[in-house]
């Protein structure tokens, strides 16, 4: 491997970080230059180390150095990463990483928590809010919902209250409490004894339910009593009356729970998400009839800043709130007679602090979004560019910002903004080292380290470290022939014709109202839009329910840890759809959600590969003479797992004071299986090698297996040949789980007439991923579906055959259709944000 000494020309850097001999992940022995005060770019095709040698080499040992200086019991309170693979680093400063990851799972994490702008707030109305007549002053953390001081009494500061009625529990009058007209009840056994004791208190469980006198039904529904009778299970009612009169020992005492006690019991009390879930159906939630919805006490909604009460000022959009904050924070709001001076300067500080940490936001592009909405429903560009602001904010220099993708899920203006922010924070005298596969932030660079040249195995090495313009003479780069020529030839065509129309009318969520709009059939639709104008919630959310309402299909609901009573109220489902659905008989749905949250789902176990594998590996000599079946051969069965670490592959270490530590099983050393299952081979491999094995050798390795060979050439194609076949599905980014779900789909026999929708599946893809992602697509059409995506990359949106652009801006600014038709046509609308970057793309692929 070349060694890159330093061009000569870097007398612009203050200085250089020096790593030695970098092995984490798949590099190989890597040594490296990079300049400090300077805008870093790691390039390269996914997978090929990038990130191992930014975040698992350089901020892991910024992180190791900065923690070692202090106490170990403070060491505990940090998500630590593991010790890189590295000889040595030098000049390296402190760091602070800025990773795409998905919103916290709770929903009273919001825009307000994660920028600590609510806390401001807060302090706002406490010190700086109009009081009612005769009120005392309030502390500022009686104005948050979470705590017991701000907490409406009546919700505990959720906003809704959950009640059960007869009518939630039971849903069919008509049924006699015998055939289970009580749906509340437990299902089983519980069900059972609950009728068995109705019948030995003399109520008659063999008639209809809504002729029982209605006293009755609400005492069995609604009391609080719980008495203890005797129960005689299997006699008839006249046969129980009869035992009850000869005082026959019963066959147990049994204990009476009303159907709203058992609901309310399980649902506070139970361990398991399903049983939660259950009790959940029977629970009705409404507005809390004190709060509005407002989740704060009365005492704290009484207090105004500029006429609108807390809940109401964090329910605007961010750009609204400064532009309310600007004339208290410029003290051109007169002083009142009934203030003294010394409020109103507590005003004018706290107002302009604010002011200048808005400011921040709204410069990337951020002004949509309000206080008070909740991270699970930000993006992973939307949260990566709040905790942007914190840092521009909080003016820190001589730090090492390392940045994953910061460009992930913007439109090209929006980059603009964020390439300022950049440029700002390296002017304060801090390092900026950044993974990134856009082109634009790539050509701002002031050093590119290019990793390559492909993926796994194949990748591991730099390329090339130096100034930008060096690269156009690596010819083993493969970024370099998008940076510097416009070798694009395949995305200039002709658009198809639409076989039909999917036409939506009355579309109304989120910024979304009365919209009409219509999808062509047939054909690869991208719908583009600055971030926040209304993609998302026109295809992901309702264009998805409409479609599955039709069909008759479940709609996967966001999987959230939090507790279920903290989320936010589905959505009413605005719209309809009034054309077009006949030529559709089935919708997919490709998202970035993992394919699992344990190391034990993974690639080959989410693709049905690996049943496949298993067979093979059960059809061997040896597995038949010792009789085992396909199931030996999985690591999560009692059979085949190593018992020792249960089939993981490795054990936790406890360590006082330190974070615990995985370590490989000491009995299978990290091979999951146990001994005697290890002992059968295939082809000289056995179960754990072949999971170890690549996407590229395994296609390989099982060349002569027509049906495993076809799942793996799929994933292949759509760039995933550096994953190995167990590689658990924790380790895996959102758009690599977002591949494997499409791999997954397209290896079934195509029918046509499906729908395809993918929301930004270019995340995390370097430019000549984006073209095999393309071929599949294309393919998908060709095949006669439907595909639609939302996406900013102009080279998918230049390559598609129609064009919805939405926006014009974000929030409420944007919601409409501002242009549609084929990308050349939309290139050409003067309203549309996306027309001028769409433009210069078509102009520079139409050059020789």
């Amino acid at each position: 491997m070349a060694k890159n000494s330093p061009p000569t020309d870097t007398k612009d850097f203050t200085g250089f970080v020096r790593v030695r001999g970098a092995r984490e992940h798949n590099l190989k022995n890597v040594d490296l230059e990079i300049p400090r005060d300077a805008l870093v770019v790691f390039t390269g095709v996914s997978g090929s180390g990038k990130s191992s040698l930014a975040f698992g080499t350089l901020y892991a040992e910024a992180q190791r150095r900065y923690l070692e200086s202090v106490s170990p019991y403070a060491r505990r309170l940090f998500h630590q990463m593991a010790v890189p693979e590295v000889d040595t680093i030098d000049g390296l400063p402190p760091a602070v990483a800025l990773q795409q990851q998905r919103g916290t799972p709770t929903t009273r994490s919001s825009v307000g928590s994660v920028t600590t702008l609510s806390n401001l707030v807060r302090m706002l109305y406490s010190r700086a809010g109009d009081y009612p007549a005769g009120q005392g002053i309030i502390y500022a953390e009686s104005f948050s919902p979470n705590t017991p001081e701000g907490a409406c009494p009546t919700c505990h500061g959720l906003g809704r209250i959950y009640e059960v009625t007869e009518k939630s529990m039971v849903p069919d009058d008509s049924l006699t409490i015998r055939e289970r007209a009580i749906a509340a009840w437990p299902q089983a056994w519980g069900g059972q004894n609950q009728r068995d004791i109705l019948v030995t208190m003399g109520y008659d469980v063999d008639i209809p339910w809504r002729d029982l006198p209605q006293k009755d039904r609400d005492w069995i529904l609604f009391t609080d009593e719980q008495p203890v009778v005797p129960v005689y299970p299997g006699y008839s009612p006249a046969e129980t009356q009869r035992a009850l009169k000869r005082k026959e020992p019963p066959n147990y005492m049994g204990t009476f729970t009303s159907a709203k006690r058992h609901v309310l019991h399980t649902f506070a009390n139970t361990q398991s998400p399903l049983m939660k879930k259950r009790a959940l159906q029977y629970m009705l939630s409404t507005e809390c009839p004190m709060c509005h919805g407002k989740r704060l006490r009365p005492e704290s909604l009484s207090v105004t800043f500029a006429g609108l009460d807390i809940a109401d000022l964090s329910g605007l959009p961010l750009k609204r709130v400064a532009g309310l904050l600007q004339p208290y924070a410029t003290g051109a709001v007169g002083s009142q007679p009934d203030h003294d001076a010394a409020q109103l300067i507590v005003k004018q500080r706290i107002a302009a602090d604010l002011a200048a940490r808005l400011a921040v936001l709204l410069d990337l592009g951020l002004g949509y979004l309000s206080l008070e909405r909740s991270t699970p429903t930000l993006s992973p560009g939307e949260l990566q560019r709040l905790r942007l602001a914190t840092q521009l904010y909080s003016n820190l220099f001589g730090v090492v910002y390392v940045l994953d993708e910061p460009s992930a899920g913007l439109h090209p203006s929006d980059t603009e903004a964020l390439l300022k922010a950049l440029a700002g924070l390296k002017q304060a005298g801090n390092s900026l080292f950044v993974v990134e596969h856009n082109l634009d932030v790539i050509r701002q660079a002031d050093w590119l380290v290019d990793v390559g040249p492909a993926a796994g195995e194949q990748g591991g090495e730099v390329l090339y470290s130096g100034p930008p313009q060096g690269l156009a003479d690596i010819e083993t780069s493969q970024t370099r022939r998008y940076l510097f020529t416009a070798d694009h030839e395949q995305l200039v065509r002709t658009p198809r014709t639409p076989a039909g129309w999917l036409r939506l009318s009355g579309v109304t969520r989120n910024n979304l109202e009365q919209l009409e709009v219509a999808f062509p059939l047939g054909v690869l639709t991208t719908v583009t839009g600055v971030s926040g104008s209304g993609k998302s919630s026109l295809v992901s959310q309702v264009l998805v329910e409409l479609v599955a309402a039709q069909l008759g299909q479940e709609v996967e609901a966001e999987e959230e840890e939090a507790d279920p009573l903290e989320r936010a109220e589905p959505a009413e489902l605005g719209g309809q759809i009034v054309a077009g659905m006949e030529q559709i008989k089935r919708l997919v749905r490709v998202d970035q959600k993992p394919i699992g949250r344990t190391p034990r789902s993974n690639m080959a176990t989410y693709t049905g590969l690996f049943d496949h594998v298993r067979k093979l590996f059960a059809a061997t000599k040896m597995a038949k003479a010792r009789r085992y079946d396909a199931g030996r051969f999985s690591f999560n069965v009692a059979k085949g797992r190593c018992e020792n670490c249960q089939g993981e592959g490795f054990v936790m270490v406890e360590l006082l004071f330190l974070p615990s530590v995985y370590a490989p099983c000491p009995v299978c050393h990290g091979a999951r299986y146990n001994a005697k299952t290890l002992e059968v081979t295939y082809r000289d491999k056995n179960i754990a090698e072949v999971l170890g094995l690549t996407v590229d050798a395994a296609w390989e390795f099982f060349a002569d297996e027509p049906t495993i060979l076809r799942a793996l050439t799929v994933l292949r194609e759509v760039g995933l040949g550096y994953l190995r076949l167990g590689q658990p599905a924790t380790e895996l980014s959102g758009g690599e789980a977002q591949r494997i779900k499409l791999a997954t789909e397209l290896q079934r026999a195509q029918r046509g007439n499906s729908l395809y929708v993918l929301d930004e599946p270019t995340t995390g893809l370097h430019p000549s991923d984006v073209e095999k992602l393309m071929a599949q697509l294309d393919g998908l059409v060709d095949a006669g579906n439907t595909v639609i995506v939302v996406e900013h990359d102009m080279r998918v949106v230049a390559g598609s055959d129609w064009v919805i652009d939405m926006g014009p801006g974000a929030g409420d600014e944007g919601g409409h259709v501002v242009a549609a038709g084929p990308p050349a046509e939309v290139a050409r609308v003067k309203e549309s944000r996306t027309a001028p970057y769409l433009a210069r793309f078509q102009a520079n692929v139409q050059q020789p």
